[in-house]
């Protein structure tokens, strides 16, 4: 048996699945690694990256014996890949250019430590072929591809034509360089709208959006440009039909430096927002075992044309008709590689590192088998009421994940105290949920989701929650254009049925009734003068969603029986109601719930979690209600005109001067923030009184930007 520290490693790579059987698979590969120890020509691992991501690839180099350094900029000092890593070098400033972007920085990094490979991650560097080359120059092991294969498929209009090469599904569009917006406009027209806009370098949904006529195309070209300089510094622009409402569907690729390819089956990444996906699963429940093998050979072929190896994704778009189309090969991990581990039991992070020192894959296509089904929810530090999420910055004062249960793994990289801030992706964690079946990984992934607790900022556990309860995703209707189709007006938050409104409400009694409760144990101490009269019952008045309801509340035989006037009546056990608890599980009608008590003030407001959004309730007792009759009114303020940041971020462009009259919908100024191009315009018709920003200033959400005369 091993050693309990190194049981723990293992259990977290293992925690989406049975613990005993992928306990004792892994000490199994550990002593196989142990066995081959003198045959790795990799010792010590720098990892270029940051958060979750290097943690994950950290925990897997040790398990397997090769030591690990973390790099970190400035804003990263605390971070939880920092403390987790054997050696740890700062390589810059905050920013990402300066730093994680910064090949000399990272180079000065591998020669400090004697390095002698480097693993990228995704994101940053990990599809640079220049990072490649110069790391082979200096004889250090670049753990992905070949630096000529990432350069190629770097190339939008290079990997399409390989793609034709070998005899893959190909979209229609421009096979050239889109020189300006006119020249744009041209090729729409001949392609027939609508169509896709995007860079030929990068990836990731960045300098990407769909025009559906010339005026859109003039509106979009500019952005995606911008936003392709920001994240690639490359503004080279491609043109491509827009396939309408896709499946997004991808197959993982794993080769050797000997000639092998094998497919580890398909990930559904249809569900996205601003062109980045929010939930994943494996396998997609729209192929069936011939359509699979159809796109699986033809992934393969594409990267034998390639002579592939290391891990990467070739990714498709499905439409209604079931017609495939190749879309862009990824030379990296994905984001949403445990979803294949979960149901192939096999670690690509492991594959890499094997792959790179020059093994052969030690599996065969027919041994890759699909066992169960695995979810992944991104969890972002993101507003889920606007605009489906938009990023927010702030520090984590309280984070536990729901680890507690059979079948659920969360890749993360923060702790409590953790800050998230603007110059970086705003994930928090991956939440990833295992089962036999596709509704199990569901539910499971929802009562995870019920017991995420994240506490400090926003985050997007209310859509995502609701994204799994919805009956088209149960059914497995859902396509690329699924966040607006299923939320037209955006997301609004989860409206309760009434049954559900009753628990809440019942629930909340109860809490205020444990609280006044355990407030009369702590007054009423022994040879203490103030002593309070015992109450076995409460009539409360509650306010909760623009509606008071009665509630009276009695306890007996350990219960509180709450009866909501004219409503229903509920027992709730008194033991379940433990105030100094993060997580409440009251059993209500026979069934156990998941609530979160966020907070509660003197004044009888509660904030409650319950289904993954927070409700407020407003609990007085008789006396209290009687007395908050008699205070004043506050007194409404004037509404300001004025333009406020959406997210904390940088200023990149002003477009209107004090003075200027400006129509409704007109572009006023420009914010970047976590790589995103943010145009902000009039809200109306509007005299530009005070533009209080510049270009280059740095701003937090909800500052206020220009001032304006309606």
């Amino acid at each position: 048996m091993l050693p309990k520290s190194q049981q723990n490693v293992f259990k977290h790579i293992c925690s989406c699945c049975d613990w005993t059987q992928k306990f004792q698979r892994c000490f199994q590969m550990r002593r196989a690694c142990k066995s081959n120890a003198s045959e790795l020509s990799i010792h010590k691992v720098l990892i270029a990256n940051r958060g979750e991501v290097a943690c994950r690839i950290i925990r897997t180099a040790k398990r397997m014996g090769i030591k690990t350094v973390a790099v970190y900029s400035v804003a990263d000092s605390q971070a939880a890949h920092v403390q987790l890593a054997d050696e740890r070098v700062l390589i810059g400033p905050s920013s990402a250019i300066k730093s994680y972007l910064s090949i000399p920085n990272i180079m000065e990094a591998v020669r400090k430590t004697g390095a002698d490979a480097v693993h990228p991650g995704y994101g940053f560097l990990s599809e640079n072929s220049e990072f490649a080359t110069v790391l082979e120059s200096e004889n250090v092991v670049f753990i992905g591809p070949s630096a000529d294969v990432i350069s190629r498929m770097g190339d939008k209009l290079e990997s399409k034509r390989t793609a034709l090469a070998a005899g893959v599904n190909v979209i229609p569009g421009f096979d050239g360089i889109v020189t300006d917006a006119d020249h744009c406009i041209h090729i729409a027209r001949a392609i027939e709208y609508p169509v896709m806009i995007k860079a030929a370098a990068g990836g990731g949904g960045k300098g990407m959006r769909v025009a559906r006529n010339d005026l859109e195309v003039r509106e979009v070209f500019l952005l995606c440009i911008q936003e392709a300089i920001s994240s690639f510094g490359d503004n080279r622009m491609l043109v491509e039909r827009y396939i309408d409402n896709p499946r997004h569907i991808e197959i993982q690729i794993l080769g050797d430096r000997h000639g092998h390819v094998i497919h580890l089956n398909e990930r559904e990444c249809s569900i996205q927002r601003r062109n980045q996906k929010v939930i994943e699963e494996a396998p997609s429940v729209l192929l069936d075992e011939g359509k699979r093998e159809d796109m699986g050979k033809q992934a393969v072929a594409f990267c034998k044309q390639l002579g592939y190896f290391s891990v990467g994704t070739v990714e498709f778009l499905m439409d209604r008709a079931k017609q495939f189309y190749f879309l862009e090969m990824n030379t990296r991990l994905q984001v949403e590689h445990p979803v294949t581990e979960c149901i192939t039991g096999i670690d690509l992070i492991e594959e890499m590192f094997r792959v790179a020192n020059g093994f052969q894959l030690r599996m065969t296509q027919a041994d890759v088998k699909i066992n169960g089904w695995a979810i992944e929810s991104r969890v972002y530090a993101e507003d889920p009421y606007r605009n489906f999420g938009l990023p927010c910055t702030g520090r984590i004062y309280k984070y536990q994940e729901p680890q507690h249960l059979l079948g659920v793994r969360c890749d993360s990289g923060v702790n409590e105290g953790s800050k998230i801030n603007m110059h970086y992706d705003p994930l928090i964690s991956k939440l990833i949920c295992h089962a036999n079946t596709r509704e199990d990984a569901i539910q499971k992934s929802i009562e995870a989701l019920d017991s995420y607790i994240i506490r400090g900022i926003s985050h997007n556990i209310p859509i995502l929650r609701d994204i799994l309860s919805q009956p088209t995703f149960h059914e497995g209707s859902i396509s690329a254009n699924y966040l607006p189709d299923t939320y037209p007006e955006g997301f609004k938050g989860l409206s309760l049925k009434e049954r559900d409104r009753s628990q809440l409400v019942a629930v909340a009694a109860a809490l205020f009734v444990a609280n006044e409760l355990r407030s009369r144990s702590l007054i009423n101490i022994p040879n203490f003068q103030i002593r309070v009269e015992e109450q076995d019952s409460w009539h409360l008045f509650i306010n909760f969603d623009q509606e008071q309801l009665h509630v009276d509340v009695c306890q007996t035989n350990g219960q509180f029986r709450v009866d909501i006037a004219g409503s229903a009546t509920f027992s709730i056990d008194k033991n379940d109601m433990k105030l100094s608890e993060l997580i409440i599980n009251p059993t209500v009608d026979g069934k156990t719930r998941v609530f979160q008590l966020l907070a509660k003030s003197a004044g009888g407001e509660y904030q409650i979690i319950y289904k993954g959004n927070l409700y407020t309730l407003y609990i007085l007792s008789r006396k209290a209600s009687k007395y908050l009759r008699l205070m004043p009114k506050k007194l409404h303020e004037d509404q300001v005109n004025e333009v406020r940041a959406p997210m904390s971020g940088l200023v990149k462009s002003v477009l209107c001067s004090e003075g200027d009259w400006v129509m409704k919908g007109q572009e006023l100024l420009v914010i970047e923030a976590m790589k995103m191009q943010n145009f902000l315009v009039a809200p109306s018709y509007a005299h530009v009184k005070d533009v209080i920003v510049d270009v280059g200033d740095t701003v937090r959400n909800g500052e206020t930007l220009i001032r304006l005369d309606c």
